[in-house]
């Protein structure tokens, strides 16, 4: 009998998306990508102004990615505080479990970006929208609760709203936030782009952006990754954490080793997303002429990652004679330090 063998690829930005005032955005749970157990995600666009808007999510932290454009970020903090942030190409955001906030594009063009969640479940079921909450809630109970009469308590949305066409905010129509010292980051905003990268010439370079540099970032982790055409994201595992893919530009192989004899190899498209169980061991190849660009969400704080050259570097030449069978002429050729990216 043959064994059917999972998908670990997703054509995300071709599925349905669902459409809104200025807004468009698709989405895939582990009910859409079955493999992707442990981490869910967004592809979003808001036009200029348009906005997703104010609501909390019961199961799931958000991390973000700015892909192009901007946009503006409020958050609603537990002790009563409140933020509001700017974003920009290469930003990243954080809300924990349960922060209330909204999303609105800045501007004069749309903004794209990918939200991922470290919950493969996560949906809409358990996500809560204001205008939702609102308009099931008795008339007199909410005017009595805002502070205004019945009349204008009956001009509400009549039901979710989820995207809101607004004004941009902008420096020219005064609506931007006024900050008085300039800031590299915030609470909720960390610029991976502006990261000094791990560099090997010739094959790649990597962001990455960890509790330890984005500490309100206490269960997800994230890395941007530039390969080269040929280069290889060389073969690991991450011991302690499920990966989550979105190829932002290029063409890559992903193969995937579950044990027992199990490889799965698929081929990416930009606007595709790839994943990697925990511990799984995998690697990523451009396949295409230009340079490859894949945004990876982790659902741990901390980013671990053991690379197959590493541990060979690591283990006496006996042990790999014996281990691979091979002569100590060709256990001498075997890598003597981590890789991480090879060149083509």
């Amino acid at each position: 009998m043959t064994r059917s063998l999972p998908s670990f690829r997703y054509r995300l930005e071709q599925k349905e998306p669902r459409l809104g005032p200025g807004g468009i955005t698709r989405g895939a749970s582990v009910h859409d990508f079955p493999t992707s157990i442990g981490i869910a995600g967004v592809s979003m666009r808001l036009q200029p102004g348009a906005m997703r808007e104010m609501h909390w999510h019961a199961n799931a932290a958000e991390w973000a990615f700015v892909i192009s454009g901007s946009c503006r970020t409020t958050v609603l903090h537990p002790d009563g505080g409140s933020a509001t942030n700017d974003f920009y190409p290469g930003d990243v955001w954080y809300f924990p479990r349960g922060w209330g906030h909204a999303i609105q594009a800045t501007g004069t063009g749309e903004c794209h970006f990918i939200l991922i969640f470290d919950n493969g479940d996560f949906s809409e079921d358990h996500t809560f929208s204001v205008t939702d909450w609102m308009s099931r809630t008795p008339p007199a109970i909410l005017a009595q609760s805002l502070g205004l009469s019945l009349d204008e308590i009956s001009r509400l949305p009549k039901g979710e709203v989820y995207f809101a066409q607004g004004t941009p905010a902008t420096d020219r129509s005064l609506l931007s936030t006024l900050r008085g010292e300039p800031a590299l980051a915030a609470m909720h905003r960390y610029p991976l782009a502006a990261q000094e990268p791990r560099r090997v010439p010739g094959g790649g370079l990597q962001r990455t952006v960890t509790a330890k540099e984005f500490p309100i970032s206490q269960t997800m982790a994230g890395s941007l990754l530039e390969i080269e055409p040929g280069g290889l994201r060389e073969l690991h595992w991450h011991p302690s954490a499920d990966e989550w893919q979105y190829y932002i530009e290029g063409s890559a192989e992903m193969s995937v080793f579950l044990a027992e004899g199990t490889v799965v190899t698929e081929q990416f498209e930009a606007g595709d997303v790839g994943y990697a169980p925990m511990g799984s061991g995998h690697y990523i190849k451009n396949t295409g002429a230009g340079v490859l660009k894949v945004l990876i969400g982790f659902n741990h704080p901390h980013y671990q990652s053991n690379e197959l050259s590493a541990w060979l570097a690591s283990n006496p030449d006996d042990i790999l004679r014996a281990n691979l069978g091979l002569p100590e002429e060709t256990v001498a050729k075997l890598p003597k330090e981590s890789h991480f990216f090879l060149p083509g």
